[in-house]
């Protein structure tokens, strides 16, 4: 039975990641937790594991798509590596029923702005557009130096939270990571979601290697099948999202998202007091 919750749970995790840029990775802890007997310490352990290696392996499929601004990426998410490792470092400071809490009221946001997402005007574009040129560059050091300095501190803020998140609580950021790329770094929408891969697998990693030989480890075994299962159906992820409304897709994730966020509280609250 563990094994068919763990791929499962492993699919609807990498068809997210993998379609929708984000939001999949926040239901590695509860699926950890709840389903698969993972302690919380050991579950944003795993869940960091399994985020990233999916993210990775999303990476690979939505470049091939050419959905991905690799260069954007890797400079995002190298900004977002300090944050990650000063969460990853936070996380093992605070009680586990704490952590839960918070992962709580961080996935009901995460279901409030989703759902929002859902209630704007719908701009598909074109079906086909061609690779975006380079725009303005944020810092220049030649022929003199220039900054957009408004700019330069959107992403250093954005970034840093992202890190924070995902270092914290072991979620990659997807959520944050598509419209901070979409704002500060003016992505086309078509592009913002297989660029935020690249930086959800760096700031993963950065908090993964952080975390090493820090707290129990979690089950390996089952966190590798969770893994398997969300990295096969990531690979799918950019064609379904070419070829299924994604606003549909959306609205039946915020959904998800919403009721185990809604279990998550009941289930941790009650053990904080």
């Amino acid at each position: 039975m563990t094994l068919v919750l763990a791929i499962v749970a492993g699919a609807l995790i990498g068809l997210s990641l993998g379609a929708l840029g984000g939001g999949g990775s926040i239901l590695a802890v509860p699926v950890l937790v709840y389903l698969l007997d993972q302690s919380p310490a050991q579950a944003t352990t795993g869940s960091l594991v399994v985020v990233g290696v999916t993210s990775l392996i999303g990476v690979v499929a939505a470049r091939r798509s050419g959905h991905v601004l690799l260069a954007r990426g890797v400079a995002f998410g190298v900004v977002a590596v300090g944050g990650a490792v000063l969460g990853a470092k936070a996380s093992a400071h605070v009680a586990e029923e704490v952590l839960l809490v918070a992962f709580a009221g961080l996935m009901l946001l995460v279901g409030v702005l989703m759902a929002s997402r859902l209630r704007r005007p719908r701009d598909d574009g074109p079906a086909h557009v061609r690779r975006p040129a380079l725009d303005d560059p944020i810092i220049t050091f030649s022929p003199t130096f220039a900054c957009a300095c408004p700019r330069a501190l959107k992403v250093l803020v954005t970034a840093t939270l992202v890190g924070l998140l995902t270092g914290f609580l072991g979620v990659g950021g997807g959520f944050v990571v598509v419209p901070a790329l979409l704002v500060a770094l003016a992505l086309p929408l078509q592009y913002a979601a297989g660029t935020s891969l690249v930086v959800i697998t760096i700031t993963s990693g950065a908090a993964l290697a952080t975390r090493a030989g820090v707290g129990s480890a979690p089950d390996w075994g089952t966190v590798l099948i969770l893994t398997l299962a969300s990295a096969l159906t990531a690979v799918a992820g950019p064609r379904l999202a070419d070829r299924v409304d994604t606003r549909r897709l959306t609205a039946a994730f915020t959904g998800l998202v919403l009721a185990v966020a809604a279990y998550t509280a009941v289930r941790a609250v009650p053990a904080l007091m």
